[in-house]
């Protein structure tokens, strides 16, 4: 295709779709946008034009992305939250002298991403201004895909393609247990261990990559593990004595509860991998690549202490 008829394609273009898809109605998408709305259905009319295909499939009912559009959304999505947060940029920069970074983090390494960014600005204080987003693993890959966020620490189990990714550590499956149950003792349980006990585990961020593993020690059988979306239920059905707890250590690490004990896991070890991602190209400003720089190496050189720290198992 040649690329001429793309040069005219503006900014604002970008902006009519990608609110009218995240709105999905002409009149809702006009109204967010201060336009009206044959305006809106110009600007969508002329896109196509000029890319020569259809992006949307109207019906009376509803708007659907075309395989095309969903392909131009994607990076049109891109563009335009990267045009905002430069906007922001420069609104921070003049009006508080300082950059903007977003962060996004998975909950259960909040307490150690928080921990390093405070000492980093106490290094550099006022040098940067901190956005904070929390979300499983996988919304924190589609953020960072968008232009959204700057650079996020996630759980993984394979580097998602197209981001930089710089390990930070390993973080281990471990048991959730009542004090009164026979392996709150154990320095260490196998999964043989574990019999016909139901467990309990997340059904969302990196545990259903490690399901697949975790299930194949859980023996043919077995009660099929219970699935839920929050830390507290999985405390709550082990502090009831109805489920075994299964859940990465970072959730255990602030766990103060004297009904509950921590057992970790052996033969396999099974481990998600935390790291730190952020798209290929440069940070926007020398702070937030500082800031990038300073998180990977201060959460790497924590879970180096700890490991020599942590006795034999």
């Amino acid at each position: 295709m040649d690329p001429a008829p793309l040069r005219a394609l503006t900014l604002r273009h970008l902006q009519c779709f990608s609110v009218l898809v995240q709105e999905g109605h002409f009149g809702r998408a006009a109204q967010r946008l201060s336009i009206t709305q044959p305006a809106l259905s110009n600007a969508i009319k002329q896109m196509e034009r000029l890319l020569g295909a259809p992006l949307l499939e109207r019906t009376t009912h509803r708007l659907a992305l075309t395989p095309l559009g969903a392909e131009v959304l994607e990076r049109t999505d891109f563009v335009v939250n990267t045009v905002d947060q430069a906007l922001r940029d420069i609104r921070n920069v003049v009006v508080r002298g300082r950059a903007h970074v977003r962060i996004g983090v998975i909950p259960s390494a909040g307490r150690q991403v928080a921990a390093a960014v405070a000492a980093f600005e106490a290094r550099q204080p006022g040098a940067v201004s901190v956005e904070w987003a929390d979300a499983p693993s996988t919304e924190l890959v589609e953020r960072l895909r968008g232009g959204q966020l700057d650079v996020a620490v996630a759980a993984i189990t394979e580097a998602p393609e197209g981001l930089a990714c710089t390990d930070l550590f390993r973080d281990p499956l471990v048991l959730l247990v009542h004090r009164d149950h026979p392996l709150a003792a154990a320095r260490s349980a196998s999964w043989k261990a574990l019999g016909s006990e139901r467990l309990a585990l997340f059904e969302s961020g990196s545990m259903p990559a490690l399901g697949g593993p975790a299930r194949a020690q859980f023996g043919e059988g077995g009660p099929q593990p219970l699935r839920v979306r929050y830390a507290e239920t999985l405390h709550a059905l082990a502090r009831s004595r109805l489920a075994l707890g299964l859940m990465p250590r970072l959730y255990t690490v602030a766990l103060h509860d004297p009904e509950l004990r921590v057992v970790p896991l052996r033969q396999p070890k099974i481990e998600r991998r935390v790291v730190l991602l952020r798209r290929p190209e440069p940070l926007r400003s020398a702070a937030a690549r500082a800031l990038a720089e300073f998180l990977g190496e201060r959460l790497t050189a924590l879970a180096a202490r700890r490991r020599v720290a942590a006795p034999a198992a």
